[in-house]
């Protein structure tokens, strides 16, 4: 919970602040205090805090937009989607600890409602929890307003687990489609909500069978070919959950440097939060 107590102190010295300022102290902030609580001395660490302004990049991602986060060179962003289940999120988390590195997690509903202490976990261990709908359909292949009720329920679900409120309006305001199928609508009723819409730069295809050395072998190749970006993965993927480990290993041996997302602080006013 050091984390949770954390963020709150910083948000709300940001409110007092200013938007401008405000971001730059509270992520500095909030990063001097993950740096305090990493216990292994050679962890890969992240490296940097990047705020994401809805504004200025509503939509990122390569494989579906033509627009990506600002990352440098050897930068990448860690992001698990389809959670939480608890057969192999736990050991998502537990690699993620030892290599004192925080992610972000988009969330299913539905799962994330029956295992609310998991949601729970991945928020305290520091972690930044987006949502991915409420049982996973194919947005642009149902009604509209079936689309919508999915984006309200999912994000809903995830609010009531994380602040006790099933609110539309999301805390941290991230989402990904499922299988990346969204519609002009969907996309334009997520921007005027202040949603940013997360595709990818690149992925390790988990949702096919491979054992977790293919799938590492597959995943370097890629991030060495595209030299930085927003990494999918799905932490409910078995082989994803036991490759992860040497994956985490390959960055740092290969002077890869994590950035955490955090949602950017509005300028009139802060996140709601526990």
């Amino acid at each position: 919970m050091k984390n949770m107590l954390w963020r709150k102190r910083t948000f709300r010295l940001a409110h007092a602040l200013g938007a401008g300022l405000a971001v730059a102290v509270s992520m500095a902030l909030i990063a001097t205090a993950q740096a305090a609580e990493c216990s292994n001395k050679d962890a890969l660490g992240t490296s940097r805090i990047l705020a994401v302004d809805a504004v200025t990049t509503p939509r990122v991602g390569l494989k579906s937009f033509p627009q990506t986060l600002p990352l440098e060179d050897h930068e990448v962003v860690l992001t698990f989607d389809d959670g939480p289940w608890p057969a192999t999120t736990p050991k998502v988390l537990a690699a993620l600890a030892h290599e004192c590195v925080h992610a972000t997690f988009f969330l299913i509903g539905k799962p994330a409602s029956e295992h609310p202490d998991l949601v729970r976990r991945i928020a305290a261990e520091g972690h930044t929890i987006g949502t991915h709908s409420w049982t996973h359909p194919s947005l642009a292949q149902i009604k509209p307003d079936q689309a919508v009720a999915q984006i309200d329920h999912g994000i809903s679900a995830v609010e009531r687990v994380l602040h006790g409120v099933a609110t539309t309006k999301p805390s941290t305001p991230f989402f990904r489609f499922p299988g990346f199928e969204s519609t002009p609508a969907t996309l334009d009723l997520l921007q005027s909500r202040g949603i940013v819409v997360f595709g990818a730069d690149l992925w390790a295809s988990d949702w096919n069978p491979m054992t977790p050395a293919e799938e590492l072998k597959l995943l370097t190749g890629r991030l060495e070919a595209a030299g930085r970006g927003i990494i999918l993965l799905h932490d409910p993927k078995a082989h994803t959950a036991a490759m992860l480990p040497a994956f985490l290993r390959y960055l740092k041996e290969n002077h890869y440097r994590v950035v955490h997302l955090v949602p950017a602080v509005p300028p009139t006013g802060i996140a709601r939060l526990p």
